[in-house]
């Protein structure tokens, strides 16, 4: 008995260091996925790919266990499987793809107590942005907070207990405490709902609001407003080729390495404000289903990020090899290293120059669905007893 839950990986299109500064940014899902599996075992102690649980190797998990399986509670012990295809520590979104699935997988083998109403089930626990008093944020020690409503509760499981804005909270949620209490809500986002995720810190008129994160940081809170995109037009006519460059460069180190020339230099602001235009642009040319435009974007987004500081000449080789077949082409991520991407109507041949120039090519479709649950029809590994406040 096994259930198992998926999420994709992400690039960035658009807005790379720019967003720290309150410009726009856009997401898209990638079609490579990590799969977790969850079984329950008759053992003491969690086993990862066969092996005893180590929660300081795994911060990730740990950190869920504690969210949504607290064996203080009586959570049985777990036996995790993990697989996919997204190259880890490359920009792509693998930690928060595998928090999301994780999150799924968890959240269907424990169920949701809700009680019945006029407007279909109320949550009586768990994690959604309607519900103040259940933070993941806050909350990393003490689990689900719960109500009784006298004993009118009903135990949903599988799809019907899972719920994508939860997933989502809680998949920024591990990033942040498995990142020192910064992360940024887009990987997670993006993992959770698939398709196109713009992130600003303002409402964006125009396009389809999801809901506001917040995250007290140590140099105060931060606010976050996530739309949907969804998949533009014309999406099954163009590809993603993303190109790893095999080099590995700390995304802190590449946000400072920017907010430091900001700093000293105050006149480059008008580069960070150009980043924000060109995100403007290529976002109304993804709704408006022009590719061409969007290709042009990315370009002229690589040049500006080149102008930062933030490429390399390994990023810059995979570019200029990708972009005579590319509709446009640029770093994807904090760069130093990492992956680049290219929007193209010819995978083959742009993964081929970008495999000649010393990448390594992944291909994917544009637009793709966001966590799933594979095991769809499960029964609950365990149910937490709820009490009231």
């Amino acid at each position: 008995m096994n259930i198992e839950a998926s999420a994709p990986g992400k690039c960035i299109l658009f807005g790379e260091h720019a967003v720290v500064f309150g410009q726009p940014a856009v997401a898209v899902a990638l079609e490579q996925r990590i799969h977790v599996s969850i079984q329950p075992i008759e053992a003491e102690e969690w086993t990862l790919e066969g092996n005893k649980f180590n929660p300081r190797k795994h911060p990730h998990l740990s950190t869920l266990r504690k969210l949504l399986w607290p064996t203080k509670d009586g959570a049985p012990a777990l036996s995790i499987e993990i697989h996919g295809n997204i190259p880890r520590a490359s920009g792509l979104g693998s930690s928060a793809a595998l928090s999301v699935a994780a999150s799924a997988a968890l959240r269907a083998a424990r169920g949701r107590w809700v009680i019945e109403s006029e407007q279909g089930p109320v949550w009586t626990e768990g994690y959604s942005s309607e519900i103040e008093d259940t933070d993941a944020y806050t909350g990393l020690n003490s689990g689900i907070r719960t109500t009784m409503y006298h004993k009118k509760e009903l135990h949903l499981f599988g799809n019907d207990a899972l719920d994508l804005d939860e997933c989502s909270i809680i998949g920024h949620a591990v990033e942040a405490a498995a990142q020192g209490g910064r992360a940024s809500p887009m990987d997670a986002s993006t993992c959770a709902h698939g398709g196109v995720i713009l992130l600003s810190e303002q409402i964006e008129s125009d396009n389809e609001y999801l809901y506001q994160r917040q995250l007290d940081m140590d140099d105060g809170k931060r606010t976050w407003e996530l739309h949907e995109l969804g998949v533009p037009k014309g999406g099954e006519e163009v590809y993603l080729v993303i190109g790893n460059t095999g080099v590995h460069a700390p995304t802190a180190d590449q946000v400072a390495k920017v907010s430091k020339a900001i700093q000293d230099e105050p006149e480059r602001m008008k580069e960070i404000e150009t980043i924000g235009l060109i995100a403007r642009r290529g976002i109304e040319a993804l709704k408006n289903g022009d590719y061409e435009a969007v290709g042009r974007a990315m370009t002229e987004n690589h040049v500006m990020l080149r102008g930062l500081g933030v490429s390399c000449h390994e990023l810059d080789d995979l570019v200029r090899a990708a972009a005579p077949s590319s509709l446009g082409a640029k770093l994807t991520g904090a760069g130093g290293g990492g992956c680049m991407v290219a929007l193209t109507r010819n995978p083959d041949i742009t993964s081929e120059a970008i495999k000649t120039a010393g990448g390594k090519a992944l291909v994917s479709k544009f637009g793709n669905e966001g966590m799933r649950l594979e095991t769809p029809h499960c029964e609950p590994f365990w149910s937490p007893q709820i009490h009231p406040d």
